[in-house]
């Protein structure tokens, strides 16, 4: 039974830029029934990346605080620091996402949903399935 589960930083960016999209969808649906988990490292890289000038075109400023209020009300966050430091076995091919992955570790994630190619092909790591949005929706939209 999934319970708890990651979303990358690009898939939470995709779900703030289009409503109806299956980021969006993808996210609207853990959110109506699911944990999604985060951590302080996420929420902070989240916040950087949509107040970057270029998402001023496609979203405004209060669109884009009241997606970051959303996503830090309704995520359980979880502390990444102790693990961070562990080896990751394996470890993704981008190191900067290693943290995604060590945030499913930290929260015992059932399920991590990316776009992401560097995480994707990981799929299941650590017994953790890696799913895109569109697949998630097709396991698990009612």
């Amino acid at each position: 039974m999934i319970e708890r589960v990651v979303f990358d930083t690009s898939t939470l960016v995709g779900a703030a830029l289009k409503s109806g999209s299956k980021p969006h969808r993808a996210l609207m649906l853990t959110l109506s029934s699911l944990t999604l988990c985060s951590c302080e490292q996420e929420l902070a890289e989240l916040t950087e990346v949509l107040n970057r000038g270029p998402f001023e075109r496609y979203l405004t400023r209060c669109d884009r605080d009241g997606f970051l209020a959303l996503i830090r009300e309704r995520a359980g966050k979880f502390w990444i620091g102790e693990i961070f430091g562990a080896s990751l076995d394996p470890p993704c091919r981008d190191p900067k996402d290693n943290f995604i992955l060590v945030l499913a570790v930290a929260a015992d994630a059932d399920l991590i949903v990316t776009s992401d190619q560097d995480l994707l092909v990981l799929n299941p790591w650590r017994g953790i399935p890696i799913l895109t949005p569109a697949q998630f929706l097709a396991q698990f939209a009612v």
